[in-house]
């Protein structure tokens, strides 16, 4: 067994997790801010009016998700020189592309004054977005993870995902005060684009925490092999050849919690608002209560994991995944805020048993050398075909079908790739990231080092 190398001072830790989550926090807020619009705004004023009230919805949803197909390319492209330059530096990158596109998606002409220009262009910039987030969360996880102590990496690395209801939050709060101080013909004309210009403050807050914190030693360690040893190689394809079954086990593991965010936080405001119809403001202050929810749960499941181990929160997650829809629909029907809040809290829950662990999970399969190709693409690449659809499908289903019965069919049908994926895990609870490179040292490239030696003999 080698010996870890010192994990960071606890008070450094803490300055590279809120590095990690100021920009992570950054990201969700406008992912998610898009999200709602989407679903409360875009259907109405960037595409062309329709008998049916699912049509535009769908549309909507549509540009939603080529945010989604763009974050695999973005994961690829970030990941391959994140792991040779360095993840600090890709994330500052990040952070301002996001920034960027997101301002002037607030600066956008409506269709009624420049017509099917308005979704073209609309798609165009959710596509920097989409490139943007993809790239950003193997570098958030990835810099704590790598600097996190082996007993406790799952509670450390746990706190950029708790980064993700914090921008949720953010973005419910501002969407929530608009919505409830304009008049609804004020927030649809005008008053929307106020969040998304709003990104500019909290992008320059982020880059600046960005800006304090370097990458860990485990890391430079590697870079420097990778500069002066030509056998220790990186990138997607380097990982894709050497280590197929992590990716696909990272793959299934992100398959159902996927799905089942953005059918908590994206397709309930749709089914709330379309088919149990409340009201958007009552709609946002029950996600902004679930989103505080959501923050308490996440570290704690990340600690829970130290405790008891990855695969069991995990397999939890995802039999309950599947039972969630059984109860919540149930609860959203009757229309009552309290039933409704506790449907979307405990779907929060079941999610955070997988969300929580993944980033040390996803760490520990990789070698640093690929670590972030490995964690991006599997991470990423699986979002095209779950969330980027889920709200699609969901929608349509309900359409179709009139019932949320199918739509819970679906959500059991994800549980089980899902479950398959988790029981097929290797417990890897208190390993060093120093040991995953030791063997992959004698695995792969000593192999190679050896061979290059008998073919060119001193």
């Amino acid at each position: 067994m080698s010996v870890s190398a010192p994990a960071a001072p606890k008070k450094g830790l803490r300055q590279v997790v809120l590095a990690s989550m100021a920009g992570t926090i950054v990201e969700w807020y406008e992912f998610f801010l898009y999200a709602t619009a989407a679903t409360l705004v875009f259907n109405k004023v960037f595409f062309p009016p329709s008998e049916d009230p699912y049509a535009p919805i769908i549309a909507a949803f549509v540009t939603y998700a080529v945010g989604f197909i763009a974050r695999p390319l973005g994961g690829i492209v970030f990941a391959h020189f994140g792991d040779r330059y360095g993840r600090k530096h890709l994330l500052q990158v990040a952070i301002i592309m996001v920034g960027a596109s997101t301002f002037l998606m607030g600066c956008l002409p409506t269709f009624d004054v420049v017509g099917y220009w308005a979704p073209a262009l609309l798609v165009a910039l959710r596509f920097i977005q989409g490139i943007a987030v993809g790239g950003e969360w193997g570098g958030a996880v990835l810099l704590v993870a790598e600097h996190a102590p082996a007993r406790s990496r799952g509670f450390w690395a746990s706190w950029p995902q708790a980064a993700l209801p914090l921008g949720n939050l953010l973005a419910t709060i501002v969407l929530l005060v608009l919505s409830a101080s304009l008049t609804p013909e004020a927030f649809l004309s005008w008053g929307w684009r106020i969040g998304f210009w709003l990104s500019v403050v909290i992008v320059a807050i982020g880059y600046y925490v960005r800006t304090k914190i370097s990458d860990a030693p485990i890391f430079q360690e590697t870079q420097r092999k990778i500069e002066e040893e030509e056998e220790v190689r990186y990138g997607v394809f380097e990982v894709l050849r050497r280590y197929p079954r992590g990716v696909l086990t990272a793959m299934g593991l992100r398959f159902a919690e996927n799905i089942l965010y953005y059918m908590v936080v994206t397709f309930s405001i749709t089914y709330l608002s379309v088919w149990v119809k409340m009201d958007t403001s009552s709609i946002l202050g029950l996600m902004f209560f679930a989103h505080v929810f959501q923050f308490v749960v996440v570290p704690l499941t990340g600690a829970l994991t130290d405790r008891i181990g990855r695969k069991p929160v995990y397999i939890a997650g995802a039999v309950l995944t599947g039972v969630w829809p059984f109860v919540a629909f149930p609860m959203f029907n009757t229309a009552e805020p309290l039933m409704v809040i506790l449907a979307i809290i405990l779907g929060l829950f079941v999610h955070g048993l997988m969300y929580a662990g993944q980033p040390a999970i996803m760490s520990e399969m990789f070698p640093t050398r690929m670590r972030y190709a490995g964690v991006s693409f599997g991470y990423q690449v699986t979002s095209i075909v779950a969330g980027s659809v889920a709200p699609i499908i969901a929608t349509a289903l309900l359409g179709r079908f009139a019932s949320w019965v199918p739509i819970a069919l679906y959500l059991v049908g994800a549980a089980m790739i899902t479950l398959i994926a988790a029981v097929s895990l290797r417990e890897t609870r208190g390993i060093t990231l120093e040991e995953i490179d030791r063997l992959d040292h004698e695995k792969h490239i000593a192999p190679l080092a050896q061979s290059a030696g008998a073919t060119h003999p001193a």
